[in-house]
């Protein structure tokens, strides 16, 4: 296993929901072990290490991982709480807690302050919106959206936006809507998970034009086409790339590894793995 300093960008245990493998005999668990063999898992039941916190935390500790950040979602197939994920993070120093909002769902006003709550009170460092997976399913620069990316930008925090292949349509995952965000609001840090693959050269053109967009394609860097986020970062985006495991989706230590075999340039490593996201984060360590 690595020795250097990892921050996982994206992280969920498995006891947290159905969709990561909570439940043995299920189809959503039987969907886990398939997605894990997708994208070059070498034991595609490893996550069932995680099925309770005891676990999930030994693995990050036994994996010698800094920090790993749990993610919350706020989708009308999966939502978890903001106060579940600080309730998650809140004791343990090597958890970092990214919270979650559907403004479709809270409506403007209602989302606007549950956002700040989210970041002042329970001390949260981003917000999370999944607009590909809404109802409606909308694009990332759905008008919705913005007071909630202005608010962010307020506050000094970054937005995550997920997106990928697994949308119920690749008419909502197009970068191009990357790009407006990061024009109206170039303040605004916009984390950019699961690479926006398949669309890995138009957001690497995006994250190109805007310095403000940043990249975590976690498992599909090992998807075909994903050697580009490796000679993004080698080049001109080295401070633009960021380690994610996408656990339970793939392993924390297998990645993390894999991750050193890509063929990023020395020094680079280092930025993807743990520098970029301390500062992107704001994180003390």
């Amino acid at each position: 296993m690595a020795t250097k300093k990892v921050i996982d960008m994206r992280s969920r245990p498995a006891f947290l929901h159905d969709f990561y493998g909570k439940t043995p005999g299920t189809p959503d668990f039987e969907v886990v072990k398939w997605l894990n063999g997708r994208v070059g898992s070498k034991h595609v039941e490893h996550f069932t290490r995680s099925s309770t916190f005891e676990g999930y935390l030994r693995e990050i500790k036994d994996t010698r991982i800094t920090a790993s950040v749990i993610v919350g979602r706020d989708t009308p197939a999966i939502k978890h709480s903001n106060d579940e994920i600080h309730d998650i993070v809140r004791r343990h120093s090597e958890l970092v807690g990214v919270g979650s909002i559907d403004p479709h769902r809270w409506g403007v006003k209602a989302a606007l302050v549950e956002v700040e709550r989210a970041i002042k009170v329970l001390g949260l460092k981003a917000i999370n919106v999944e607009p590909g997976f809404g109802s409606p399913p909308a694009r990332a620069d759905d008008p919705m959206l913005y007071p909630i990316y202005d608010a962010c930008s307020q506050l000094g925090v970054p937005v995550t936006i997920m997106s990928g292949p697994t949308a119920p349509s690749l008419d909502m995952v197009n970068p191009t809507a990357v790009g407006h965000v990061a024009r109206a609001f170039p303040k605004l840090q916009i984390i950019c998970y699961h690479g926006f693959y398949p669309f890995v050269n138009e957001i690497i053109g995006v994250a190109f034009r805007w310095e403000n967009v940043f990249i975590v394609p976690d498992m599909y860097i090992f998807a075909p086409g994903g050697g580009l986020y490796v000679e993004a970062a080698n080049g001109c985006m080295r401070n633009q790339i960021l380690f994610g495991s996408s656990y339970p989706f793939r392993p924390m230590a297998q990645s993390i590894n894999d991750y050193r075999m890509l063929g990023f340039k020395d020094g680079v490593i280092d930025d993807v793995m743990y520098g970029n996201a301390k500062r992107v984060l704001s994180l003390a360590s």
